[in-house]
Order: C-alpha cells, then sequence, then structure tokens
C-alpha cells in the first residue's frame, strides 16, 4: 500500500503563488494534481509520468507547472485566480495518461483559497 502524503496550500490573494508538494511512500509510475471545488466533479489539473511526460487541463496551461523528483510531485501554480479555489488531490497509478478512474492511489487533499 502506497501512502500519498502532500504539503503545501493554503489562502492568496489573486494573481499570488503558492507551491504544493506531494510525496509517495513507494514507487510510482504516473503521479498528479487534482482539485475538486464545492459542487463540482474531480478534476485532473497536471499528471507526470515517471519518464517527465506531463499534461495540463486548459485551464491552468501557462499558468501551473508540474515537475517530479523520483517519487515526490510539485506543483508550482502562478497567477492564481478565484476560480482555482477547490481542495487538490495529489494522486498516483500505474498508466498513463492519469486519469480519475486510474488512479490506484490518493492524498488526503490539501485547500487552496484565492480571493479576489
Amino acid at each position: 500500500q502506497v501512502q500519498l502524503v502532500e504539503s503545501g496550500g493554503g489562502l492568496v490573494q489573486a494573481g499570488g503563488s503558492l507551491r504544493l508538494s506531494c510525496t509517495a511512500s513507494g514507487s510510482i509510475f504516473t503521479m498528479g494534481w487534482y482539485r475538486q471545488a464545492p459542487g463540482k466533479q474531480r478534476e485532473l489539473v497536471a499528471g507526470i509520468s515517471r519518464s517527465g511526460s506531463t499534461n495540463y487541463a486548459d485551464s491552468v496551461k501557462g499558468r501551473f507547472t508540474i515537475s517530479r523528483d523520483k517519487n515526490t510531485v510539485y506543483l508550482e501554480m502562478n497567477s492564481l485566480k478565484p476560480e482555482d479555489t477547490a481542495v487538490y488531490y495529489c494522486g498516483a497509478g500505474s498508466i498513463w495518461p492519469p486519469t480519475i478512474r486510474r488512479n490506484d492511489y490518493w492524498g488526503q487533499g490539501t485547500q487552496v483559497s484565492v480571493s479576489s
């Protein structure tokens, strides 16, 4: 059983930046960040494979950057907008590209709030 431990998140003003981190307790092929806003379904934000392939949701392209160092994945979030407010979850699995259904493991979630 792999555990995912997240850190980062918090409250920031629009236009600000935050960095999320997630460390897996074991070897993982695909890691990603997902988010779920109140009343909405969970969605993929960005994913990264062990080889460094990445994908992003259209809404965050050019503002968010996902990176990885072995079993730790980072999400650098810049130019944050109020609509980025959500609980952000780290997910991990063995298949690329990542999707919610393909993930085997989930972190506990961390709140990101962006004020206008």
